[in-house]
Order: C-alpha cells, then sequence, then structure tokens
C-alpha cells in the first residue's frame, strides 16, 4: 500500500512539473500544446525580447510617453494632443514596433466605472494615433486601474493617475526587417528629432514675430 502511494505521489510530481515546464511562470495554462514558454523561449534565443526591451527604453527617453485628462473624461485636451502629436511622429519612423496603450483612473468610482472609463482614455489616445497616419493594426488600447497602479496613492481626485501610457510591446513578425531578423538596425536606427512638428508658439513670441 504504502508502495502505491508513493508512485502516485511521484507521478503527480511528474505531471506537475511537465504542466510549468510548459509555460512562464504567472502565465495562465495555454491552449496550445506548448504553452506561452516556447514562444518567449524563441524570442529571447533570438535575441527579440532584449532588443524590444531596448526600443522600449529607447522611446521613453525621446518621447513623452503619458498623457493625463480632466476628472471623468476621455477627452484629449491641447497638451495630450501635442504628447501624442510626437509619439506619432517617432512611431513613423519604425514601422516594424507594435505599441500598447495602456489607460488609468484615479480611485474615485467604482471599479466597474473605472475599467470603462480608463479602456475609452486608451481608445481615445489610439484613435487620435490613427488619425495621424499609425496603422490601427500596430496599436492596442488597455487598461488598468487607478486603484492598481496610481502614481499617487490617494483616494482622491488626481490628476496624475488619470492618465495613458504607451509603451513599445513588441515587434510586427510579418515586416521584412524582422523577418530576416534585424532588430538592432530597428533599434539603432536614427530618431529625427528636428523633424517633431513646432509647438504652437507663445503669445509673446507671436507678437514678436509679427513686428519683425
Amino acid at each position: 500500500m504504502g508502495l502505491m502511494i508513493k508512485k502516485s505521489a511521484a507521478l503527480a510530481l511528474m505531471l506537475t512539473t511537465a504542466a510549468c515546464a510548459t509555460r512562464e511562470a504567472g502565465e495562465p495554462l495555454s491552449s496550445t500544446v506548448f504553452g506561452h514558454s516556447t514562444q518567449n523561449n524563441a524570442a529571447v534565443m533570438s535575441g527579440e525580447r532584449d532588443y524590444a526591451i531596448q526600443l522600449a527604453g529607447r522611446f521613453a527617453e525621446e518621447v513623452p510617453t503619458t498623457i493625463t485628462f480632466d476628472f471623468d473624461s476621455a477627452r484629449l485636451d491641447g497638451d495630450a494632443r501635442a504628447t501624442l502629436d510626437r509619439q506619432a511622429h517617432w512611431i513613423k519612423q519604425f514601422p516594424e514596433v507594435r505599441f500598447r496603450v495602456y489607460g488609468h483612473t484615479d480611485a474615485v468610482g467604482s471599479t466597474a466605472y473605472n475599467k470603462r472609463l480608463g479602456k475609452r482614455r486608451a481608445q481615445a489616445a489610439v484613435n487620435y494615433l490613427v488619425s495621424k497616419g499609425i496603422s490601427r493594426s500596430r496599436l492596442e488600447a488597455l487598461v488598468s486601474y487607478g486603484e492598481t497602479q496610481p502614481l499617487i496613492v490617494t483616494q482622491q481626485r488626481e490628476r496624475r493617475n488619470r492618465r495613458t501610457v504607451t509603451e513599445v510591446s513588441g515587434f510586427l513578425k510579418r515586416h521584412p526587417t524582422v523577418l530576416d531578423g534585424k532588430y538592432a538596425q530597428i533599434v539603432y536606427r536614427e530618431y529625427i528629432a528636428s523633424a517633431v512638428p513646432a509647438t504652437t508658439l507663445t503669445a509673446e513670441q507671436s507678437l514678436q514675430s509679427s513686428l519683425d
């Protein structure tokens, strides 16, 4: 009897180990035979994952990634549109790259309402980027809750928590450069900062220009 119990325990351990080997820690079980770990391992071995991380860091350094919103609103104000203009310009120069836009709220309101509001904010940012010539297939609107990822921990209204954040999410699998594995060329491609659309002149600058 004891031997049978030991054999059963050993078999259970083997099955558990096999199941864990087919997925990343924390990832749900996939409907595929090999799960997500095979795809992840391939990305690591090819250098794709590392290059995506490098490019994400570069995007965050060269372009403002965050816009904010008025309370209970998904409307893009002038500052938000100006930031998204800069994002769109950067994104256009890296056509092999995909992006995600995360929507956030502050802690005011129910979880269900904030989920919908965060989604509306992310979608508003994506729609604006699409209007600037970015393919919708390269953009994904996601949502997070202000309660779970606030910049400022408070239960009160806080504009800095009412935001969207744009991030690099990976590479387009069918793009010729990606198919050739030329990730380094993508990451180190020159970004023409001087080509960023000029910001609106201040009233003082406009007045001085008219006097010249």
